[in-house]
């Protein structure tokens, strides 16, 4: 009874202290709370800063400064103005953060950056459409001609540079207000003026010369440095969050002007004169296109491309003629002969498109490419093996692909792909390569040959096909394929080929309806026998599966360049950290790589040669940094560990690569094997990093501003 009453006084005081006792916990709690900062932001003109019919603010800009508030609390206080009336402000320290300022030394004496940018932005010549004297040809029709531009942005340096570039005298008008109000004096004070791509807009101006581009940034006033350590650590943050963020704002906001549905004045005289276009395409090739059976018309995505475009643009009507052809090889030997415009599906390397007369368009569709083999052979195929392929006469599609992707398979023609099934069944081939969309037409063969798909691991392209100098007919076909977005594409593909598959279904239900039966009974039956074998076998499962696991953890090699990849840096930076923790490592760096001017060589000579500019920047940082470790961990970007001898020698090494990019930039010709690689080497400090990953974001750090300070120079 004593010990009953004790229980009770300790749970009443218990109570009686915890409602006493709460207040004190919340006034301490608050006593904690940082005061938000508040940070005056510079407002201007769309797409950066939008306020949509609901009053809502959007826009590239205030999209990415929320992204900051969301690493630094900040609160911020919104002012308005033109670029011109903000940037003055800034410098003033009447405001304190604008964002979307391209660098120059001149402006950073007066205002701080941000050391990531925020993005790139391109700038043009633009003139009205109704403009007939400034051509694209002739840049001395811009002689005395007066250009507008925004006061102070540096597109207006640019396009000083340009001018005395290509021997142009013209006069430069700056102008303080909104660009939008400034682009509606063209025709009436102005013949042209300069600013940004996203302002394009073919029913009101034109782009007729891109002067050059520049990374954006975010800037911050001389009076708030307190603001520029804050806003540098989110930056890096958002980085590691989502290492594409400025692309997909780029997409989001800068390049959802529909400007492709217009047709210039000399595509819309072409169109005028030239009349249908005629589009030769290979039979029984669904779901990309065939003949209809019934009706005798083209079917597939390939049709619902065109029936799409022909009324696709603001300013014109296309008309097409679809022509069919047994193979792709007859269709481009159509092409060249001028039976027909262009066709499709086509998939020839630049040099092959050369020696035959053609061009090939920018990426219509895309697939996946699978080997159809034996089952029995499924888990031993390994594409990366010599074996014999079975391809159709004629397909000239998956011969440029065995060519480029496995130029070591001996490839043994066919009539047609059921005969190359048939030939797989038997032992005379090893595999069919078939898209993986049309996979449906042979589906019901397969399963009667008891044959199965293996992915490639490569995924194969087409485009359109058009004779060389058929330019016109290229920027048509160009601005048709621009528009339309891939998953478009991609649900059309689905769309034929998941028909198909249903047909062939049913088809296969029906004829093998007993033997459908007896298949069910007999997977019960082993599912059965397999859960009384489970208990015996699960000790041993998960050992096979610690043994896989292991395995996999190795496979950490880049199939371009053949160093470790993302995966295998993550590994190895994890293991040395542990060392370091355990006082086994005291030296050690980071070396930060990225490859200037890649998309401008993949653009220029196209994937193969921006493959081999970065194959010969890889090999040169491996020449030089022996004794590193070296890791692709994204497309353009290489990263090196220093210890050791490496770590001892890294100011003579960071001498000896520049100058070994300087002798390889001299001693050829050609672009993409000219290396201009930013480098930026941070050495690990116990008093600020906080773990080795924070090296790491301060040679990442240190490589932009390498990148920064050699554009400027």
């Amino acid at each position: 009874m004593k010990n009953r009453i004790k229980i009770i006084s300790l749970i009443i005081f218990m109570v009686v202290a915890g409602v006493f006792c709460r207040p004190f916990v919340v006034t301490v709690q608050g006593s904690e709370e940082e005061e938000t900062k508040t940070v005056r932001i510079g407002w201007h003109e769309a797409p950066y800063c939008i306020i949509d019919e609901y009053g809502r603010r959007a826009g590239y800009t205030y999209e990415f400064q929320q992204k900051v508030a969301a690493y630094t609390g900040w609160s911020y206080e919104y002012v308005e103005g033109s670029w011109s009336e903000l940037f003055q402000m800034l410098k003033d320290g009447e405001i304190d953060l604008m964002g979307n300022i391209s660098y120059s030394e001149e402006r950073a004496k007066e205002i701080q950056y941000s050391y990531l940018p925020m993005g790139t932005e391109a700038y043009y010549v633009f003139v009205s459409p109704e403009n007939t004297e400034i051509v694209s040809e002739d840049y001395a029709s811009l002689n005395g001609k007066r250009i507008g531009v925004a006061k102070g942005s540096i597109q207006s340096e640019l396009f000083l540079n340009w001018e005395k570039e290509h021997g142009v005298t013209a006069e430069l008008v700056e102008f303080s207000g909104p660009e939008e109000e400034s682009l509606l004096k063209l025709d009436s004070e102005l013949d042209a003026f300069v600013t940004l791509d996203i302002y394009t807009n073919p029913a009101t101006i034109v782009p007729v010369w891109k002067i050059g581009s520049s990374d954006f940034f975010f800037a911050v006033s001389k009076d708030r440095s307190d603001l520029l350590p804050e806003l540098n650590s989110a930056l890096g943050k958002i980085q590691d969050e989502n290492k594409y963020y400025s692309q997909q704002l780029n997409a989001k906001y800068l390049k959802s002007l529909d400007t492709s549905r217009y047709l210039t004045n000399e595509e819309r005289e072409w169109l005028e004169e030239h009349g249908t276009i005629r589009v030769g395409y290979q039979d029984n090739y669904l779901a990309f296109c065939a003949k209809d059976p019934v009706t005798g018309e083209l079917t597939g995505a390939l049709k619902d491309y065109l029936d799409y475009f022909a009324d696709g643009m603001e300013n014109a009507s296309l008309e097409f003629e679809a022509v069919c052809y047994p193979t792709a090889a007859a269709a481009i030997t159509a092409l060249q002969n001028g039976e027909i415009d262009c066709m499709f599906p086509a998939n020839l390397s630049a040099y092959d498109g050369e020696a035959l007369g053609i061009v090939m368009t920018p990426v219509l569709m895309k697939t996946e490419m699978d080997a159809v083999v034996r089952q029995s052979d499924q888990r031993y195929f390994a594409p990366g093996e010599q074996v014999v392929v079975a391809v159709n006469e004629g397909n000239t599609n998956y011969e440029m692909f065995l060519v480029d992707n496995f130029p070591d398979w001996q490839i043994k023609y066919f009539e047609d792909t059921p005969a190359g099934l048939d030939g797989v069944a038997a032992g005379e081939a090893d595999c069919v390569v078939i898209s993986n969309y049309r996979f449906s037409n042979i589906a019901k063969q397969c399963e009667k040959l008891h044959l199965t798909t293996v992915y490639t691991g490569v995924d194969l392209e087409y485009y359109f096909a058009v004779r060389r100098g058929d330019t016109q007919l290229y920027s048509i076909l160009t601005k048709t394929i621009d528009i339309i977005p891939d998953s478009t594409i991609h649900a059309t593909l689905t769309y034929y080929s998941t028909e198909d598959a249903k047909t062939s279904f049913i088809d296969h239900v029906r004829e093998n309806l007993v033997s459908i039966l007896i298949g069910i009974i007999v997977i019960v039956l082993l599912i059965l026998v397999l859960l009384i074998r489970s208990i015996r076998a699960e000790r041993k499962a998960i050992e096979e599966e610690r043994l896989i696991h292991a395995l996999n953890k190795q496979v950490f090699e880049d199939a371009l360049t053949h160093v470790r990849n993302k995966g295998g840096f993550d590994n190895y930076i994890a293991k040395l950290q542990e060392q370091l923790e355990q006082g086994k490592l005291t030296e050690i760096a980071f070396g930060m790589f990225d490859c200037d001017n890649l998309k401008q060589i993949n653009d220029e000579y196209g994937h193969d040669k921006g493959n081999i500019y970065l194959q010969t920047a890889c090999k040169l940082i491996c020449n030089i940094f022996v004794h590193s470790p070296v890791f692709r961990i994204g497309g353009d970007e290489f990263i090196m560990i220093l210890m050791g001898e490496d770590y001892q020698n890294r100011e003579e090494l960071i001498r000896r690569f520049e100058e070994a990019q300087k002798e390889i930039c001299s001693s050829t010709k050609n672009r993409w094997e000219q290396v201009h690689v930013a480098l930026g080497i941070a050495e690990y400090d116990p008093e600020t990093d906080r773990s080795l990953n924070d090296t790491v974001r301060r040679s990442d750090q240190l490589m932009y501003e390498n990148k920064r300070n050699r554009k400027v120079t």
